[in-house]
């Protein structure tokens, strides 16, 4: 690695192999899934299926970060309690009006509705928990139908490599950073890149988290650095000393700004020259604060790189957990986590079952 584009953190020069695979560890000894060269591709599906296994063992996460999601529906119980056939108009169009309140969108609240109506006319639902039920399974529906493997997809050959992109503010940063801890914890061996040039402090934020979650870190040195070089000399750090995930950061961009998402391109094309077929994933970071007006970035996003998954932030604080289920069935890309809170293990991997059970309890 050319000393003046980039520099490994911590403690490791160019010319010196570590002298441990963690030299930030921050708890105890961590188990590691050692496999063979031959054996990659089973230890990255064994991976997926761990995080999701954990995931739903932890659905009381999931549960509490989608409250107010939940308290804006809780208006389909008090609708349904009493419900009778006679009023069948009345109470579907205010269960369409809550569905919209909660940014579930009007083609999907739309269609829901005329389902839930149609199998009432048709004899099918006969009582208000009938109906909730036949709601929370034509909203899994839309999840499962649309969003495809959940799971993170990281290939048959290590390093993984993992771009995560998005707007500024949107908490790409911090997802990142909770994304290696989540790693670290299951005995990954992480290397951060930090290819977020354009924002000063950008890389002092993930070296933050680097020394937070215990990975090593490749960053910038010099004003003029590039962030494809920073991602290349990255990827080529990892494949060179064994690593296996790294999770490259990018530049936050509005999706207007046609010359830094031009540059994602760039970074693409580079780690692709390293390593052939990186990156395994493009996560696109979404503020869920932002309900039905992320669908737009999301488009422009996945033209631009095409996003392999999302990753749905700040849901604690907001009302408007429809999103998730707009933003799946417009662009048919699965969420793979979201963010439920403040604390390091708050993000979550995406459960489509534990998420509608969490807004319609």
């Amino acid at each position: 690695m050319a000393a003046s584009t980039s520099r490994l953190l911590p403690f490791l020069s160019p010319s010196k192999p570590p002298v441990a695979p963690f030299l930030l560890r921050t708890g105890g000894p961590t188990s590691r899934v050692h496999c063979a060269a031959t054996g990659q591709t089973g230890f990255f599906t064994r991976l997926g299926r761990l995080i999701k296994e954990k995931a739903k063992s932890d659905v009381e996460k999931i549960f509490s970060g989608f409250s107010k999601t939940r308290e804006n529906l809780a208006v389909v119980d008090e609708l349904l309690l009493y419900w009778n056939l006679a009023e069948t108009d009345r109470v579907l169009d205010e269960l369409e009006e809550a569905l919209l309140v909660s940014d579930f969108g009007p083609k999907i609240s739309f269609k829901i509705v005329d389902i839930l109506r149609d199998d009432i006319k048709a004899g099918k639902l006969k009582s208000g928990p009938e109906i909730k039920e036949a709601l929370k399974r034509s909203v899994l529906q839309l999840l499962t139908s649309k969003g495809g493997n959940t799971e993170l997809q990281l290939g048959s050959r290590k390093p993984a490599v993992i771009m995560v992109v998005g707007v500024n503010g949107g908490g790409k940063t911090t997802s990142l950073g909770k994304l290696a801890h989540r790693l670290k914890n299951e005995g990954v061996k992480v290397l951060m890149a930090a290819g977020d040039t354009f924002r000063a402090a950008a890389s002092d934020q993930l070296e933050v988290w680097a020394e937070r979650t215990g990975s090593e870190i490749v960053m910038a040195e010099g004003e003029n650095a590039k962030a494809p070089s920073v991602l290349s000399q990255a990827v080529k750090r990892g494949k060179e000393e064994g690593y296996d995930v790294i999770l490259c950061d990018t530049s936050g961009r509005l999706h207007t700004n046609y010359k830094l998402m031009e540059e994602l391109i760039a970074c693409k094309k580079a780690v692709s020259r390293v390593v052939p077929g990186a990156p395994n994933e493009i996560l696109l970071v979404l503020d869920g604060t932002t309900g039905l007006n992320m669908l737009q970035q999301a488009r422009e996003f996945n033209e631009v790189v095409g996003v392999a998954g999302f990753i749905l932030t700040k849901l604690d604080g907001s009302a408007r957990g429809g999103c998730v289920v707009s933003v799946v069935d417009e662009l048919g890309i699965p969420v793979k986590f979201v963010g439920v809170g403040e604390g390091l293990d708050d993000l979550q991997p995406f459960d489509a079952e534990a998420f509608v059970d969490a807004i319609f309890s």
